[in-house]
């Protein structure tokens, strides 16, 4: 993509300034102008990581809210900043990038991603804007790191979700996943035209994105029933925020952290002054994905046929339902051991 270049002269120096668009190009050097004005610019050659990190994020993470760029800069001062924040833009070298991403190779592929885009971020946009000759980024190399794969719940955990979940101020929301085996994505957008009756029989048509065969029809069961409204709009919701608007990324992350939290106690975790008490009897390696996975893993205990089990999960590749098929429960190998 080509910018557009604007300069202007300003005590017998000359300054230069980048945007996408005309106006942004104008809006920038305007602000440039002031900021000489009020003797508050900082030369490029003086520019820390840190600084125009944080500009950066400002300037072209605009489509987010305010909450998710703090959440950014937060993840990006833990992964990047605190390692080369304090340093020039100009001073940061390619070896130098490589550390930083190589510093996490104990970490999971996430963590690794998550990392190298940041890196990336910062300074393919330092190179636009001129602050830097060449993009230190252009050739890293990733680290491997490690795949933390999803897992179903046990049957202990099994037992005490549904012993939460009539408690849970976001009850559809989970009962989708554990019951209809959607994915969290779609358990969000479900409306409730997408209630339909078959033969006398409810169905729940997930309108699935991901690939052809997401789209798919699923019976409704009673322990979903009774979660749905009797009546709405065709096109409202079923699971909304208090805005009536669509769960976005922070609701789903509260609705979670509220269904470990009402499982830890229903575990036995104590709570002392409405907070919870280490140690957490709940393990930390689940997520609103176990709840579909563990739809899966109860329809191959039902005796479900692979095939119609891919349907059922909106899969593409018949492996990835098998992968989960093939998955033999932890505490089946130890009722196993106990019987050696």
């Amino acid at each position: 993509m080509d910018y557009i270049r604007r300069s202007f002269t300003y005590n017998g120096k000359r300054y230069c300034v980048y945007g996408k668009t005309e106006r942004e190009a104008i809006e920038k050097l305007v602000l440039k102008r002031q900021a000489l004005e009020n003797d508050e610019f900082v030369n490029p050659a003086k520019r820390t990581v840190s600084s125009w990190a944080i500009e950066c994020v400002e300037t072209y993470k605009v489509r987010q809210n305010s909450i998710t760029r703090e959440k950014y800069l937060q993840k990006m001062q833990s992964y990047v900043l605190k390692e080369i924040g304090s340093m020039l833009l100009k001073d940061v070298s390619p070896i130098i990038c490589q550390q930083v991403l190589n510093l996490k190779a104990d970490k999971s592929k996430a963590t690794i991603n998550d990392t190298y885009q940041m890196l990336r971020f910062i300074f393919k946009y330092a190179k636009i804007n001129k602050f830097i000759n060449s993009d230190p980024t252009e050739h890293l190399a990733k680290p491997t790191g490690y795949y933390n794969p999803r897992r179903s719940l046990t049957v202990a955990e099994e037992r005490h979700f549904l012993n939460v979940l009539d408690s849970h101020y976001e009850p559809l929301y989970f009962a989708l996943m554990y019951y209809a085996g959607c994915r969290p994505a779609e358990a969000s957008s479900v409306e409730f035209r997408d209630i339909v009756m078959r033969e006398n029989v409810r169905y729940l048509h997930i309108r699935g994105t991901k690939t052809k065969a997401a789209d798919r029809y699923v019976p409704i069961v009673d322990g979903l029933a009774k979660f749905i409204p009797s009546s709405a709009s065709p096109f409202e919701l079923l699971c909304k925020n208090r805005y009536g608007k669509a769960l976005n990324k922070d609701n789903k992350r509260r609705a979670w952290a509220h269904l470990c939290r009402l499982m830890n106690i229903d575990m036995g975790c104590k709570v002392y002054r409405n907070q919870l008490l280490l140690p957490f009897p709940l393990a930390t390696d689940i997520s609103a994905y176990s709840l579909r996975h563990t739809f899966c893993t109860n329809l191959q205990k039902r005796g479900v046929d692979i095939r119609t089990a891919q349907y059922l999960m909106g899969h593409a590749d018949i492996q990835m339902t098998a992968n989960i098929y093939t998955h033999v429960d932890f505490e089946i190998i130890n009722q196993a051991a106990a019987l050696m």
